[in-house]
């Protein structure tokens, strides 16, 4: 079925949960949620929460509010910035590009300080479509891995931890990433609680994405929209993903 929020006013609600093309899509889909929000189409998660959570400019607001996110230098169309100078002023041996709607590491690549001016085309092709991300490689990434901490139904669930592949900093298993249960330490569910608290207070479902700086949670991303809750790592997700759909259903919220 075609975006089409008049279509949709047949079912009792919307649960997004298999949208995985929306980054290549974004004019459409955009289009949808507000047609569906004109059309007071319950949407869970809320059209507010995930047209907050489609640019990954959000995470300058997780900054403002005191949480630790990746150094990142935001680049704009029509503004190039050579890539070694990029690195050398940040100080950085490495960096992360993206585009800021992007999921599954879409259009996600390394830079170092050897292969800059090799990928400086590429950069200005990017930012042809608009605004960029470059972020600090965080060593802890390929070292002790990433975190993902699950919430369902507004509580702390389950976490998982992602390891990337070797000579690979991208830890989806699409690319040879490796995924395991594991037991977080409790200061990082508790900053990871804070980031939901604070900035997806209504999601029904969500995910935080980060890595343990010492003893601080360092947040790469919050995932609202269509993430891997990583159901089969916890036998009683299931339960508690479908309990909390039931109360949101139940609430109209």
């Amino acid at each position: 079925m075609e975006f089409n929020g008049r279509q949709w006013t047949q079912f009792d609600a919307v649960v997004l949960r298999s949208c995985w093309d929306y980054h290549v899509r974004v004019p459409a889909f955009v289009d949808w949620l507000e047609e569906l929000e004109a059309n007071e189409v319950q949407v869970v998660n809320p059209v507010p929460i995930v047209r907050w959570n489609l640019d990954k400019r959000y995470l300058q607001e997780l900054g403002q509010h005191g949480f630790s996110i990746e150094p990142t230098v935001w680049l704009e169309p029509g503004r190039p910035l050579e890539l070694g100078l990029l690195l050398d002023r940040q100080g950085w041996d490495e960096a992360v590009i993206k585009p800021v709607v992007s999921a599954s590491a879409y259009g996600t690549w390394r830079v170092t300080r050897l292969s800059g001016a090799d990928d400086q085309c590429r950069l200005e092709r990017m930012l042809d479509r608009g605004v960029v991300m470059a972020q600090r490689l965080n060593p802890a990434v390929r070292t002790t891995g990433e975190w993902s901490f699950v919430f369902l139904g507004g509580e702390y669930s389950h976490a998982v931890l992602k390891t990337p592949a070797p000579n690979e900093f991208r830890v989806q298993e699409k690319l040879g990433g490796m995924v395991c249960a594991a037991e977080p330490p409790s200061q990082l569910v508790h900053e990871a609680e804070q980031v939901i608290t604070a900035m997806a207070g209504d999601a029904v479902y969500a995910r935080v994405d980060g890595v343990a700086d010492c003893t601080r949670l360092t947040v790469m991303e919050i995932e609202l929209i269509e993430p891997s809750l990583f159901l089969g790592f916890s036998p009683d997700s299931p339960i508690r993903f479908a309990d909390g759909l039931v109360a949101a259903l139940s609430s109209g919220a």
